[in-house]
């Protein structure tokens, strides 16, 4: 059960090269319970990676590169070679005793991780976050929430975000604009901005449901 304490590192990627095997550029995560709020932030532009123009001309939103830039120079995000993101991660993890990993469609998270681990060390070290750290996924959160709810399907019939065989749509930016009533809401599609509508959408179905299994792998 989740409770006002629970710690939670909400963590969002953006990639590169294929969906199949995504390499990341872009990571940002919140540390956050629901009683305290957030604790930590931090927003990191993989160095390996962003500073190879072949790779990131294969990059989901590469038209994002001089924004990238500039918010670098102004110090809105840190660029670090891939080592040091890594070992920051799992530093924050044990510092803060991060009970959660949670991401919205987090199997494409973790593989992005872990992907982006292999191919830079070329799998001399495969694993990027501390072992016995569950993994939660808001995807499936909000399906077991949101797939229940009268108005929420209300709502995608109104704007049409059904897909073409009926089933409800639940990007983040959607349910963001379901939770907000905005809906000329746009998702950003950079990692820690990302991150903070998904923490939103965390909290939505904690409230709706405090003992929800959103658990990545069924236990």
């Amino acid at each position: 059960m989740i409770t006002e304490k629970t710690v939670v590192m909400m963590l969002d990627t953006e990639t590169t090269n294929d969906i199949e095997c995504p390499i990341c550029y872009d990571v940002g995560y919140q540390i956050f319970t629901l009683g305290d709020g957030v604790l930590c932030e931090k927003s990191f532009v993989n160095a390996d990676i962003f500073l190879d123009k072949e790779m990131m001309e294969n990059a989901y939103f590469a038209d994002k590169i001089p924004q990238y830039w500039d918010e670098i120079t102004e110090g809105k995000r840190q660029l670090r070679k891939w080592y040091n993101i890594r070992k920051e991660l799992r530093e924050d993890c044990q510092k803060y005793w991060v009970e959660i990993i949670c991401a919205h469609n987090a199997r494409f998270d973790y593989l992005s991780l872990h992907t982006t681990q292999r191919y830079i060390t070329t799998s001399k070290y495969r694993w990027v976050l501390p072992y016995g750290i569950e993994w939660y996924d808001t995807l499936k959160m909000s399906r077991e929430v949101l797939g229940k709810c009268d108005e929420y399907k209300s709502f995608c019939d109104a704007h049409g975000y059904r897909t073409k065989n009926g089933q409800l749509r639940m990007t983040a930016e959607i349910i963001y604009q379901f939770l907000t009533g905005n809906t000329d809401f746009v998702e950003a599609h950079t990692g820690l901005e990302d991150v903070k509508i998904e923490r939103e959408i965390f909290k939505y179905c904690v409230s709706q449901n405090p003992e929800i299994n959103g658990a990545l792998w069924s236990r």
